[in-house]
Parts: C-alpha cells; structure tokens; sequence
C-alpha cells in the first residue's frame, strides 16, 4: 500500500528560497510600477473590488461613532435649550424690569410736573402696603418723623389729591385715603365755583356730596376742586369727577356721586405737601358787653345835673353815677338797700333844689 503525506505536508522548494523567489518578484513589480506604472489599472481595479468588503468591515465601528456622537449631540443639544430657556427667561424679566423702571420713570415725570405746579415744599414717598384694617381706606409710606412727616399733611399724585397723614411713626406714616367714610374735604365746581365738602363712602371707593340742594347747578363730568377755606389742601387740586346726580322732588336734598380722580392702584409713588398753605390771620374775639340794665334812679341821676349840676356840690356823685350807671352799686350795702337810696332820686324833674340831697347821704352810712 502506497502511502502519500496530505499537500499541506509535502515538502518541496525550501523556505529561504520562496522568500527570495517573492522578495525578487515584490522588487520587480516596484519597480516596474514606478517606472512605467503598469500596475495602475490592475491597483484601482483591485481597490474598487475590495470597497464593499471595507465597507462591510467598517460598519462596526462606523456604528460606534455614531451612536456616540448622537448621544454626545443629545446632550449638548439638551444642555443649548436649558442655557437658551433660561437666557429667555431672564431676557424676559429683563423686558418686565425695564417696563416697569420705564412706566416709574414716566410717573416720576408727572410727579415732578406736579410738584413744580403746587406751592411749597413737597416730599417724594413710595407706598408700601395697605393697612390690615380691611374696613377702612389706608395706606403706609416709607416716610415718618425722621423725614419731617407730621399729622395732617396732604398727600397728592399728579392727578389730584389723595388723601391725608393721620398716623406718623418714625420711619413710615399712615395716609387715610379720601374716600375712607371718616374723610371730608371741602370742594368746589370748577365750572361755577359752588363750593360743597365731599365725603368718603368707604369701600365703594367714591364720594358724595352731601346736603346738596335739588336744584343745585351740578351736572355729570363737572370738575371738582379744593376749595382751599379748611386750611390744609392748597386751593386749586383736583379732587374727583361727577359721574352720577340724582334729584330728589320730594326731599330736601340732592344725592351727588364722584369719582376720585388720584388713586393708589395705578401709582407706587406719592408726593407729600410739607408745608400748609398760609391763611390769614384771625382778628381778635370781641369781649361780649353785657347789656346795662336801665333803672329808676338812672333818669333821675341824669335830671339832676341838668337841673342844678352847679348850684349843689351834693349832685356830683349823683352825675358820676349817670356817666357809669353800674357805680350807683355801694359798697358795704346789701342788694334790698340800694332801691331804697334811689327811691327819693326817682321822683322826676319836678323835685326841689333841696331833694337830691337825700341822695348823697346815702354813702355816709
């Protein structure tokens, strides 16, 4: 039986030789592409043969690469929208601010109009909260004793008046509001200078003319003013707007409905009038005379001098008591006694020379 080594096992040519034979046929191929470049074609031919093989080879890895980036992409795209809500947010509070600096800007600006048209010294304040009484009409300014807030001043807006300081602490003051129902103000039409006094109505936000005539000359969209005569509101600041007048035919008065022209809700800042406006002074309470009482002897004291004021030296107390009637009053006598001493005085201008004598001798008791 004849035996045969499989091929991989058969030995022919030795190693060293095929490696010389490969190593002359490499040199060979090099330089015959370099000199004349005949393996060109055969080198594209080959290359465009192998692409889908290296495509297929590098999908792995062309899949690694992309699912990195999608993830690395992800998360930068998400981290790019958080960075952009959050500039958009403060873009947006940035706008809010500058609306609000710029609507502050623009209420300043009338302020300081107002203030140049209003006599005197003013003092700008800002509100800060509403008073805890929900029943009344108040507000707190951020301004008190230390800034020379006292009791009563007015506090007015560039529209009209406010209302007043009623309570001052030393770094805030409480400002009752107009149309607080404890409030009164005295007015007047500006279209014909019919003064009134307006009165709050609380929470109804408005105010009423009260006492007012049926037929008093006052329409809707009249114009009402500070009348000036209480002393504490300058003349001349608006006040409120009619908006309704009823007549009453079969009562005594008339109801009048305003508006206030200033308000709080619309205003963060608030102008405070420093200075009272000057009133002239009052003139002097005259001393009540009490009437003199006319008596008796008063007309025959005032006939005895005509008579014989010269002839006797008895009738000068007698005159004396006709210049000053309350002097006929002596002293050291008791009330019953001295109408007995005017009797005889008091027997008319037909007495004799001698009569009055009597009288005089009155006060040597």
């Amino acid at each position: 039986m004849e035996y045969s080594p499989p091929p991989l096992f058969k030995q022919g040519a030795s190693a060293r030789a095929k490696m010389i034979v490969f190593a002359l046929i490499s040199v060979a191929l090099l330089l015959l592409d370099s000199r004349v470049g005949a393996l060109a074609v055969a080198r594209q031919v080959v290359g465009t043969v192998l692409y889908p093989v290296q495509m297929v080879a590098l999908l792995p890895r062309d899949a690694l690469v992309g699912m990195s980036e999608y993830f690395s992409s992800l998360s930068s795209l998400e981290k790019q929208v958080q960075e952009l809500k959050r500039q958009q947010i403060a873009v947006a509070q940035t706008v809010q601010q500058a609306a609000q600096h710029q609507a502050e800007n623009n209420q300043l600006r009338k302020l300081l109009d107002a203030r140049e048209r209003v006599p005197g010294k003013t003092m700008l304040a800002e509100i800060l909260y509403d008073a805890r009484d929900v029943f009344t009409r108040k507000i707190i300014l951020d301004r008190g004793t230390q800034q020379g807030v006292t009791l009563g001043l007015p506090v007015i807006d560039n529209q009209g008046v406010v209302g007043q300081v009623t309570r001052v602490f030393p770094f805030t003051s409480e400002v009752t509001l107009l149309t607080d129902k404890e409030q009164a103000i005295p007015v007047q039409v500006l279209r014909n200078g019919l003064r009134s006094i307006a009165y709050g109505r609380g929470q109804a936000g408005t105010l009423d003319l009260r006492f007012m005539a049926p037929n008093a000359d006052v329409q809707v969209g009249d114009i009402l003013i500070t009348s000036g005569i209480d002393g504490v509101y300058p003349a001349g600041l608006a006040v409120a707007r009619v908006i309704q007048v009823e007549s009453n035919a079969n009562g005594a008065f008339g109801r009048v409905v305003c508006q206030p022209l200033a308000g709080i809700e619309r205003n963060t800042q608030l102008l405070i009038l420093m200075s009272l406006p000057e009133m002239p002074p009052r003139p002097p309470e005259e001393e009540a005379v009490k009437p003199v009482k006319k008596k008796k002897d008063a007309a025959a004291t005032g006939a005895t001098p005509a008579g014989q004021g010269a002839a006797t030296p008895a009738a000068t107390p007698a005159g004396a008591a006709t210049a000053q009637p309350p002097a006929n009053t002596t002293p050291g006598l008791r009330p019953a006694q001295q109408p007995q001493a005017a009797a005889p005085a008091a027997a008319g201008p037909g007495l004799r020379p001698a009569a009055p004598a009597t009288t005089p001798a009155t006060p040597a008791r």
